[in-house]
């Protein structure tokens, strides 16, 4: 069972909204759409998509001022923007924003797909496509899922980053500020209070095998034990 990438696509023109949205939800992707700005980081915050689609000219807050408030709490999901506009300056402010990349309209949804798992692909290498085990879990990097007996539990792409990462370190301390940097790209407080809480969440999803355990180790890190 592969989990879905949950997308967060903000676009106020409702027709070329709903094409993108039907295109993408058959393509095993779940789809938030947000009709405008201040809409789209709203529903970012509650919702902690995977993937951020922006079009940049949108009532309220334009793509690049959603970009702005994102980056503040968060440096690393990803941005995709989606505009109209070819510039050579709206590029470079897109990128200046905090954008990872831009497609111009009109596009084709295949392209948009190839854009969206390329910016996703960063975060866990696509060579990682074996299961490896994690105490009585078998874990598979790529589709994201950790099975235990007949139990299949998934995970953000993010939270399978983090269990990778840990998982190549175990049984040693991983300092705070690496895993920040590999998997967030920032060691600022924001970043830190996101962690936790996948560290948290991966506990949660681990807590079927008693013998694996992740350790805070104070003012240090984590440690993966299994």
């Amino acid at each position: 069972m592969n989990t879905k990438i949950k997308v967060l696509l903000a676009e106020d023109e409702l027709a070329l909204a709903q094409i993108i949205k039907e295109s993408l939800e058959t393509r095993n992707f779940d789809v938030l759409h947000c009709k405008n700005g201040q809409e789209a980081f709203d529903v970012y915050i509650k919702e902690n998509p995977d993937i951020l689609v922006l079009d940049v000219m949108m009532p309220i807050k334009d793509g690049f001022s959603v970009a702005k408030d994102v980056r503040k709490v968060n440096k690393s999901v990803p941005i995709l923007f989606l505009t109209a506009k070819s510039q050579t300056q709206d590029v470079v402010e897109g990128f200046s924003v905090g954008g990872n990349d831009y497609l111009k309209k009109p596009f084709s949804m295949e392209e948009l797909i190839v854009r969206i798992h390329s910016l996703l692909g960063r975060i866990i290498s696509k060579n990682i496509d074996e299961a490896v085990s994690v105490g009585m879990y078998l874990f598979h990097p790529i589709k994201q899922t950790l099975v235990f007996d007949d139990k299949t539990e998934n995970l953000t792409h993010r939270e399978a980053a983090l269990l990778h990462l840990l998982l190549e370190n175990k049984n040693e301390i991983i300092e705070r500020a690496v895993i920040l940097k590999k998997i967030w790209g920032d060691t600022d407080f924001f970043s830190g209070r996101s962690m936790d809480v996948f560290i948290t969440k991966l506990r949660k999803k681990l807590s079927l095998d008693a013998a694996v355990q992740i350790i805070n180790i104070r003012s240090q890190g984590y440690k993966l034990i299994c």
